[in-house]
This record gives C-alpha cells, structure tokens and sequence, in this order.
C-alpha cells in the first residue's frame, strides 16, 4: 500500500455534527423552568476553557451541560477527564454521543446538581467548568463552598448582577451576604462579559464568566453556622446601624466590642474579616462566654 492510501486515524471528536443539528435532531428547545440558556458559540466556548488553565490532571466538572457546547470545547482544550451532571434527561442521548466521540474521557451523570456530593465525583484535584443554569446558579455556590475539599477553582458563568456581588467590596451596593460568604473561603476575579445574543435562546440580561479559588485557609477564623448567622442578620437590615440590626442576635453593643465594631456602622461598611470577628464573638456569646474552637481548614468541609 502506497504513502497516497494512508489514511491517520481522525481525533477525537471529528464528525460530530454542529450544534445546531444536534439540538434540532434531539428536540432540545431550552426550557425556561430549568434556566436553560444554551451556549452556541464555539469561540466563546473555547475562551471559556482556555480560561480554566491546564485541564489535564484531576477531574473537570460540568453542572448542566445541555446539548454540549462547553463539554466539547473542554475536551478539545485536553481536559483528561470531563464528569457532565445533567438533569434534563432529554440531553442525555446527545451527551453519549460526545461520550462516544472522547471514548473513556467524557462521563455522563443524570442526577440534580444540588443533590450531589462532589467528592465523589472523580478524582482531585477538580476543576468545576460551567455556563450554570440561571435559576440555581447562587444556590449551587453556596452548596459548593461547603464542599471544597478537592477543588482546585472553578471557572463558571453566572449573571452578571451575581458575578458582581461575588467580589463587589464593603461600601459597594453589591456587597453583601453572599460576598462575605464567598470571599471568606475563595479569592474571586471577573474574567470576562458574556452577550445575551452568544445564547439560544437569548437571556435578558449579560452574563460574566468568573474565576473563584479556594483560599488554603479561610480569610479570617470563623464557623459557617454562625458567619452565616450573623451576615444574615445584619444584611436583613443593611440600612440601619449593627446596633439595630443585630438585636435579635443578644446585646448588639456587646457583640460589637467584643468583634471591635462599632455599633454605629452598617452592614456594608463591615469587611470581610470584621463580620468573621462578630461570628466568633456571636458564637461566645451563644456557648456562655466560653470561645468556640479556631476554626481554619485547608481546602475542607466548614462544619
């Protein structure tokens, strides 16, 4: 057989048909009640998975993968091993054929992403890689930083109105509850806007692609249980002074000593490390004056 004849063994993913017709074979109109926005534009999907760095250890994990576009642009990006959870099971056989085309790369989970524990999700480090479903996508962060153990970053699209809050700073009309939360355990960086015309069907607003790292150890010691508590008491009243909005938590004036806050400040003057100093002191308060253990853990599961 002569050099004309050879013919190299395709790569993986050749012959797959475009998105479009994949969408259209498998009946894949997006559904508003599972906040199904889908991602069409290949530039955009390999921006996204050239943005989550080098892909070839560990385990990259996708929340809503739909017909695939990001799923496809990850594994050509080298991704070693791609976990999809998935719960629209009308996506699934569209899915298993992209597993087919990256065989033993691609595995498909049909399961609720707000279900699942991601440790058991392959191996570590993970990597989370995802344009998130819109209504669950705050939800979905919060789950995970209760879970970090494992996780190297993750690379996710959120609405642009959450992606500023994420790493809006004190002072700032976006800083709130879920900033605290957030950067408390990860360092957070805007990388780049998203149009609502990348999408089918388009949404009404502008996405942001965000890229959040687990801290080796938490900006300042604190429990989840009672940083959650305190956030949530005084952001439920931002307006008015931690004097006020800290009552129903015991002796505000009290709490703000201890935590070295003054009880005239409000909610969004306080950074991040001040609300964990309150949380600390809060929880004190709670035991009877005696101080809760020091809370630090390295890339752990907060109690």
């Amino acid at each position: 057989m002569g050099e004309d004849s050879f013919s190299p063994t395709p790569p993986p993913g050749v012959g797959l048909p475009p998105l479009r017709e994949i969408i259209a074979e498998h009946g894949l109109h997006a559904r508003k009640a599972l906040g199904q926005h889908f991602l069409l534009d290949l530039n955009l999907t390999g921006r996204i998975a050239r943005a989550a760095g080098d892909l070839t250890t560990g385990t990259v994990l996708e929340i809503g993968p739909g017909p695939g576009g990001l799923t496809r642009a990850v594994l050509e990006a080298g991704a070693r091993r791609v976990v999809a959870i998935e719960h629209d099971p009308r996506c699934l056989a569209a899915l298993a054929e992209i597993a087919a085309a990256w065989p033993d790369r691609l595995i498909v989970v049909a399961a609720d992403a707000l279900t699942i524990n991601l440790a058991d999700l392959g191996e570590a480090p993970r990597h989370i890689v995802a344009n998130l479903p819109y209504n669950i996508a705050t939800a979905l962060l919060l789950r995970w930083l209760r879970m970090l153990a494992g996780l190297s970053a993750m690379t996710v699209m959120f609405q642009k109105e959450v992606a500023e809050r994420l790493s809006a700073p004190p002072r700032c009309k976006a800083y709130g509850r879920l900033s605290v939360m957030t950067q408390w355990l990860c360092t957070v960086r805007a990388l780049f806007d998203v149009s609502p015309r990348a999408f089918t069907p388009p949404p009404r607003v502008t996405s942001t692609v965000v890229r959040l790292e687990p801290r080796p150890v938490p900006l300042a010691p604190a429990s989840w249980p009672a940083l959650e508590t305190v956030t949530a008491a005084a952001f439920g009243q931002r307006r008015k002074m931690l004097r006020q909005s800290l009552k129903r938590l015991g002796n505000a004036e009290t709490l703000c000593a201890a935590a070295g806050l003054s009880p005239t400040a409000r909610a969004d003057e306080i950074e991040v490390a001040g609300f964990c100093a309150l949380a600390r002191a809060w929880e004190t308060e709670s035991r009877g004056g005696e101080a809760p253990p020091r809370f630090l853990f390295t890339n752990g599961v907060p109690p």
